[in-house]
Formats: structure tokens, C-alpha cells, sequence
């Protein structure tokens, strides 16, 4: 009897205890060798991951998120990184002390990454089913046939529509989201224990990141493994989480359970992460930033009062703006693709990336353009600046008709409309200064032939956009992306524009550097009356930024009214699966 007892309590305690982490890290440090000094990026850091749960570590580009992960897998230069811990446990094995041939047999098989960016992780002259079914070759021997046969079920699993088709295609053939899943796919294909997740989700569309979201959680209920996801956005943390580890430069500030971090924030950090996103509850004339927040502004009396927007006042601003003659005019416009030709060369059918579209833009409005990859955005865009010549209808600005004019004509007009765009290291020559890059509308354009003059010109330009005259000439790859970003907003400002078209330019940066960002485009347009088409698939960053909201769907427009009014009520269920798929929508704005 005794004897059983015991037994009973010994089970009894096993139950009870605390389970083990999968995962053990603790007291890590990380150092980069730079002109012969060490400098120490990330600052004792602990870590716990734990078998069918999702730890989400948050914070800003350079906090030290992704390199602390990277370095556990030893897969930083070991010639200029130097890593430093107490102990780094991976189900019991010290993996602090295992070369790159031990750790092979480990990665991929038993720790598994997503990479940020599936086209750069993704090799693109090799097809997507051989670069999948080369990451288990290399864990396990298997016939062709079976191999294969894995593949596509692994794509399967992913969700992924034609699996077989998908297989035998290249990278570039792939949508984003597309991408992303083969990229799962391969970091699912050996069945990890430990899944990292670094930023999967960054730059997708929400609809097609809710999707994933929720396939990483499903496949985790499968398979039962550990998951770490990397994120800047604490709205995607709400949707995966159960516990958060929040990291600034190298430290970590704040850690604890997914609703104890959203609701009750301590450390001011945090708060900043939180509400530097656009709310979905109230209407601010400018984002709050982790400055704010940094600095206690936020806990000033009036602080918050005095954000708020009064929506008498926001009416009578719009009541005011539709009162004018439009500036913009499009009407029936259509831009097609070909995608077949008869033997003769004439297209006999056609990709419909604008099919139709009619709609005005007035005098200092912005106007939202929302709407999935493929809907037509960023084509309609390109269209109005005829950068993509339509197939048809007309476009009217201040009455005249921009689709009759020469290329000549076109080239002279350019200076009154302005194109930003999504990816700012890609739209810079990496080659010229910045000084320089924003120098050459002006000397295209004709508007400033004095060297002094025009150098001038782009000091105050660099200072109105919050950089320094002393970035003069330093290169892009020196600037930070969100820096970048605000070089190009100079560039498009160079020129005096009336109207300036910002496609995706916020949506690759941090939460707390979009909010900087959005916080200069909405007081350059007060200070110099500018008007915006703002397009971009995330609802909340466009009702943020918008009088109005026009939702395009396969090429067409489905619904446009006030940005308020379309989000509270929305009329088309598409409209409202783009506003459903908001992550974090319900997360509150902390006051």
C-alpha cells in the first residue's frame, strides 16, 4: 500500500511539473567584428521554446531578433561573429559547442528556418519541387519516385493549388504568397522539431497571411513541434502567439504571456510597438511613435486628447474637398495584357489587369487604393503615368486629357505627377550619391541649372523629410530602409508635384518606422497641399491615410465611399474578407 502510494505521488509530481523547454538559451551574446573592433549586438539574451507552442520574439530591424536565432544555428560568419553563452540546450544537446559538420545533421531535419524573403531564399534557376526534394536528399536517402511522390504532398500540406504543376516551376513563376509555401514546405519537409519563422509573413497580402498563419498553426497541432516566430508587428503576434520575448538593441526588454503583453504593456517599448500602428477604434490626425513613448510624452495630460481628430472637423474637410473640380479624371480605363497570338501575331486573349476603371481625384484629397496582389493596383497606378500605356478609356488632369499625349508632351508632364515606390533600395542607383539621386529630376525637369542653387535646393529637401545635409553623399546601402524611404519621398518632392502616387511604400518597413514615415507624408501634404493616391493591400495603414477608400478586385472596381463608412460598413463580402483578415484587429489602442 505504501509502495503504491508512492508510486502514485511520483506520477502524480511528473504530471504536475514543469514541462521542459525544447529550447534552452540562456545568457546569449552576440559581437560583430567591425575595422578590427568587436561590437556587441545583442546583450544576454534567454530564451525558452516549448514543444506545440509558438514563442514570438518582437522588435524592431536591429534589435538583434533574427542574428540571435541565426547564431544558434550557426549559420553567421564565424571569422566575424563572436557568440557567447551560458549554455544553449536543444533537447538536451549543448549546441554552443558543435562544429558546422555536427550541426548539419541538425539543421533542416531537426531545426528548421523560413527566410524572410522566399524570392532571394528561393535558388531562381532551379524548379521549386528539385530545391525541396534536395533538402530531404540531404537528411535521407530515398528512390526518385518516392521522393517525388513526398514533394507533393509536402505541397499539399501547404496548401498549395496544382501541386504537380508547381513541382516543375521556377521561383519567378510563383506569386509571393506562392513562394512562402514552398519555402514551408521545405522547412516542413523532414519534420523539425523546433520551426523558426523569421518575418514569413512581411509584405504579403493580409488575406494570403492569414492563410498562413493559419496553416503554421494547424501544421503545429499535427506535428506537435516548437515554433518561433520572428516578427515587428504585434498584430500578427496576437493571431500565433503564446508567449512574446520583446527585444530593442540587442536587449530583452519584455517578456511574458501573448494576452499579458497585448493588454497590460509595462515596459514603455512595448506600448510604442503597440500603438504605432494605425488603431481601427479611433481617428488620430498623427501616429504616436516609440519616441513618445521612450521620452513619457504619452503620459502627458491632453496627450492623447490632442491626437484625436474631431469628426465635425473631419467633415467639414471633406465637404470642402468634394466641393472642387477634380484634379485627376479617369474614365473606361483599360489596360491589358496579351497572354496569346494567332499564327498572324494578333493577341486572341488577354490578362485584364485594369478592366474599366472610372473614378476622380480632388484637389488635397488622398485617396486609398486597396486590394489583393493581381487585383490591378499598382498597374492602375503605373497606367495614370503612363508609364504602362492603357489599352483604352481616357485619363483627364486639370482638364487635360494625358492619353493624347506625345511622348514629349508626357515627358514634360511627369514633373506634376510623382511615382513612390514600394521597394526604395531597388528604385535607387546604387551607384550616385543620394545627393545626386535627388538632384536629377531637377536637372531632367530643367527647374534648377545652378549647381549651388540645385545642391541647395537638395539640402532643404533632405532636412524637410528628417534626414541631415551631411547625407549629401553617402550612398544608399548607408541608410536604414526606412531612411531610404524618406530619400525617395525627396526625390518625388524635388519637382513640386500636385499629385503624388505612393504604391506600397510603407508596407516592407517596421511598425515603428512606417508610423514615422506616415506621419511625414501626411505633414508634407498640409505644408505644400499635395494630393495622394495611396496604394497599399493593408486596410488599416489606408483608412489611416485616407478621405477615401477604393476597393479593386481582378481589375475592377467593387466598392469606393469614405474610408470610415467603408470600413464600419462595408457593402461587398470582399471588402469585408480584406478587413476580416486585418491581424490583431481586435487589439486595442492603449490609452
Amino acid at each position: 500500500m505504501l509502495l503504491e502510494t508512492s508510486l502514485h505521488l511520483f506520477f502524480e509530481n511528473q504530471t504536475m511539473s514543469t514541462p521542459q523547454p525544447l529550447l534552452k538559451i540562456r545568457n546569449l551574446k552576440i559581437a560583430f567584428k567591425h575595422e578590427n573592433n568587436w561590437q556587441t549586438v545583442v546583450r544576454g539574451v534567454d530564451f525558452d521554446a516549448f514543444r506545440n507552442q509558438t514563442l514570438s520574439i518582437v522588435g524592431e530591424s536591429g534589435s538583434g531578433k533574427s542574428v540571435s536565432l541565426l547564431a544558434i544555428m550557426k549559420l553567421l560568419n564565424h571569422h566575424t561573429t563572436r557568440i557567447e553563452a551560458d549554455e544553449i540546450l536543444f533537447d538536451n544537446i549543448d549546441l554552443l559547442h558543435k562544429d558546422q559538420k555536427q550541426m548539419q545533421t541538425i539543421r533542416g531535419k531537426r531545426i528548421s528556418m523560413i527566410f524572410q524573403e522566399p524570392m532571394t531564399s528561393l535558388n531562381p534557376v532551379f524548379k521549386c519541387g528539385f530545391q525541396v526534394a534536395e533538402a530531404i536528399k540531404t537528411h535521407e536517402k530515398l528512390p526518385k519516385t518516392i521522393l517525388k511522390k513526398r514533394v507533393i504532398s509536402l505541397f499539399e500540406q501547404v496548401k498549395l493549388p496544382r501541386p504537380e504543376t508547381i513541382y516543375h516551376s521556377y521561383p519567378h513563376e510563383l506569386s509571393g504568397g506562392q513562394k512562402q509555401r514552398v519555402m514551408i514546405a521545405m522547412a516542413l519537409a523532414c519534420n523539425p522539431d523546433l520551426l523558426i519563422a523569421d518575418e514569413p509573413t512581411t509584405a504579403l497580402d493580409v488575406t494570403v497571411q492569414k492563410e498562413i498563419l493559419k496553416l503554421l498553426k494547424n501544421l503545429q497541432r499535427q506535428t506537435g513541434m516548437a515554433m518561433i516566430f520572428i516578427t515587428h508587428d504585434l498584430g500578427v503576434v496576437a493571431e500565433i502567439a503564446n508567449t512574446v520575448a520583446v527585444m530593442n538593441k540587442g536587449i530583452l526588454v519584455e517578456k511574458g504571456k501573448v494576452d499579458e503583453i497585448l493588454n497590460h504593456p509595462k515596459h514603455p517599448y512595448t506600448q510604442g510597438l503597440l500603438n504605432c500602428r494605425p488603431p481601427l477604434n479611433v481617428r488620430l490626425k498623427r501616429l504616436p511613435t516609440i519616441r513618445d513613448f521612450m521620452e513619457n510624452h504619452w503620459a502627458e495630460k491632453d496627450y492623447l486628447h490632442n491626437l484625436m481628430i474631431n469628426p465635425n472637423d473631419r467633415k467639414t474637410h471633406l465637404d470642402n474637398l468634394y466641393q472642387q473640380q477634380p484634379l485627376l479624371s479617369v474614365k473606361e480605363l483599360k489596360t491589358w495584357f496579351p497572354t496569346q497570338k494567332n499564327f498572324l501575331g494578333k493577341p486572341t486573349n488577354f490578362v485584364k489587369a485594369v478592366n474599366k476603371v472610372s473614378f476622380d481625384v480632388y484637389p488635397g484629397e488622398t485617396l486609398g487604393l486597396v486590394g489583393e496582389s493581381g487585383s490591378g493596383k499598382t498597374t492602375l497606378g503605373r497606367s495614370i503615368l503612363r508609364l504602362i500605356e492603357p489599352s483604352g478609356g481616357h485619363i483627364y488632369f486639370e482638364g487635360s486629357e494625358i492619353t493624347a499625349f506625345s511622348n514629349n508632351e508626357m515627358r514634360r508632364f511627369r514633373k506634376h505627377i510623382q511615382l513612390i515606390f514600394q521597394d526604395p533600395y531597388s528604385s535607387l542607383n546604387p551607384r550616385i550619391t543620394i545627393g545626386d539621386a535627388i538632384a536629377e529630376p531637377l536637372l531632367v525637369h530643367k527647374l534648377e541649372t545652378n549647381k549651388q542653387k540645385r545642391k541647395q535646393k537638395v539640402c532643404e529637401l533632405l532636412e524637410q523629410v528628417g534626414l541631415e545635409t551631411s547625407h549629401y553623399n553617402r550612398y544608399p546601402h548607408e541608410f536604414s530602409g526606412g531612411q531610404r524611404q524618406r530619400i525617395c519621398i525627396a526625390r518625388a518632392l524635388a519637382v513640386n508635384p500636385k499629385l503624388i502616387v505612393c504604391d506600397e511604400s510603407v508596407s516592407a518597413l517596421d511598425v515603428s518606422v512606417q508610423a514615422q514615415v506616415l506621419n511625414l507624408l501626411n505633414s508634407l501634404k498640409q505644408k505644400f497641399g499635395f494630393t495622394f493616391i495611396f496604394i497599399s493591400h493593408d486596410l488599416s495603414v489606408v483608412r489611416y491615410m485616407s478621405d477615401r477608400i477604393l476597393v479593386m478586385y481582378d481589375g475592377k472596381i467593387i466598392e469606393l465611399a469614405e474610408a470610415d463608412t467603408l470600413f464600419n460598413n462595408p457593402k461587398m463580402p470582399y471588402t469585408r474578407k480584406l478587413i476580416e483578415a486585418l491581424p490583431g484587429k481586435h487589439t486595442p489602442f492603449h490609452s
